[in-house]
């Protein structure tokens, strides 16, 4: 235990993240900016590839960082897991999704688990930062570890501290959001404080690792519900002809007791609409019902189809009907400035409007292809916006509120246009024309 606090607080210890996505590498960054050797593992060949020859693949993370950190040697990425035997701190940051069930799919943290298993040794702290219910460390991966005779502790120190990223925002760093670490004991615990202090602002501890896990689905389930709340309240605005959003600016006008959050077309992201059903599968087995969380997920998953109705209803006022319409979609991504489209609900959009009839192209400056998802397979490629796409698009869907659009050009080129954004500001002159959803 002393060796790893002194190869920790002499930045001499040897960091190895697993996960090299939108978690893993803003986190390979941070350790390598604060001098430590960082080895980033991932079994997609071509993320090993780009960060060895210093090139970014997210959006947020310029070239220039990844190219200095990465010639001076403090960064490189391996999908050899045998070199984690070299590692001094292990960190996870593997994808958590649902299956088809909605319910909690780990083999990835599964599958890293082993490969860690099989290439650790005495002395390693493992960090999971991967998203889940509470009890996965230790139930998941500790009995990999004690299998292997390794006794969390006193042999190995393990942790877990929730990412909690959030891409695209200006506001806030790795280094500057606050950190939960939760210890399988008091030694595993004081590691990781130890660890993420040397690279984080501020250091959070908790009393256990389910305190930790639960701590990140909490975060999570109230942005959730939130969302929900003015997602049903918007529905019901709409019928009873008031601006929702107007309400919810009044609103935020009063200095205490309100927090804005705000509708959309669905949720998106890896975080919230996948989370809260990880605490709902745990929580059956406590024989307990998380209403909320599935109330919340209702409603959430159900605003796609509102959107579409409203579509229908927007070309309607104009005698046109759904099948057949030329429909152009404006942004992929979850939400704006970003190139992250994972559970984007423009995604669900695509496959609703495709199925019953419609013509779909779409615009995003930062998607340029539709890759094959897990669950979708579009053959789209983002179109160039002009005067005479427009001319020939029977309807515009604003998914996505990307600041690059110009809103006022869009309102007055286009036909007919269905906001789910708020992000037209509306005038006389359009009020024919532009729907919000």
């Amino acid at each position: 235990m002393q060796k790893l606090i002194s190869r920790i607080t002499s930045r001499k210890a040897n960091i190895g993240v697993i996960g090299l996505g939108y978690v893993g590498l803003p986190l390979v960054l941070r350790f390598a900016e604060e001098g430590f050797k960082t080895v980033g593992f991932d079994v997609d060949s071509n993320k090993i590839k780009s960060i060895n020859s210093g090139k970014s693949y997210i959006k947020h993370i310029p070239d220039k960082k990844l190219k200095t950190l990465s010639k001076n040697g403090r960064i490189r990425g391996t999908d050899n897991f045998k070199k984690l035997k070299d590692m001094d701190v292990v960190i996870i940051c593997v994808p958590t999704p649902l299956n088809e069930m909605r319910e909690p799919d780990l083999k990835y943290v599964e599958q890293t688990g082993l490969a860690v298993s099989e290439n650790m040794r005495n002395g390693q702290l493992i960090c999971l930062e991967s998203t889940t219910y509470p009890g996965t460390t230790e139930e998941v991966l500790l009995p990999l570890f004690e299998k292997k005779g390794y006794i969390a502790g006193r042999d190995i120190y393990v942790v877990y501290s929730p990412e909690r990223e959030d891409p695209g925002n200006p506001d806030f760093t790795t280094r500057t959001i606050p950190k939960v670490v939760g210890g399988v004991t008091s030694n595993c615990r004081k590691i990781g404080q130890l660890l993420y202090s040397q690279v984080i602002d501020k250091v959070v501890t908790v009393s256990s690792t389910r305190a930790a896990e639960m701590t990140k689905l909490l975060e999570n389930i109230y942005r959730c519900v939130n969302i929900a709340l003015v997602n049903e309240l918007k529905i019901l605005a709409d019928r009873m002809g008031i601006d929702i959003w107007e309400v919810i600016e009044a609103s935020s006008t009063k200095p205490f007791g309100f927090s804005a959050f705000y509708p959309g077309p669905g949720l998106g992201g890896h975080c919230i609409p996948i989370d809260p059903y990880y605490l709902s599968w745990k929580a059956r087995a406590y024989d307990f019902t998380t209403r909320f969380i599935e109330v919340a997920g209702e409603i959430n998953t159900s605003m796609p189809y509102y959107v579409v109705d409203k579509i229908i209803e927007a070309l309607d006022k104009k005698k046109k009907c759904l099948r057949g319409a030329r429909i152009l979609i404006l942004g992929i991504a979850y939400k704006k400035d970003i190139d992250d489209d994972r559970e984007s609900p423009s995604l669900k959009l695509i496959e609703i409007l495709q199925k019953r009839g419609a013509l779909l192209q779409y615009n995003d400056p930062f998607i340029p292809k539709l890759k094959k998802y897990r669950k979708y397979n579009f053959n789209l490629k983002s179109i160039s916006l002009n005067r005479n796409l427009l001319k020939k698009t029977d309807l515009v869907l604003i998914a996505t509120d990307h600041s690059s659009y110009d809103y006022d050009w869009l309102a007055e080129h286009a036909n007919l246009i269905v906001d789910t954004r708020n992000a037209v500001q509306m005038k006389k002159k359009y009020s024919n024309k532009v729907f919000k959803a």
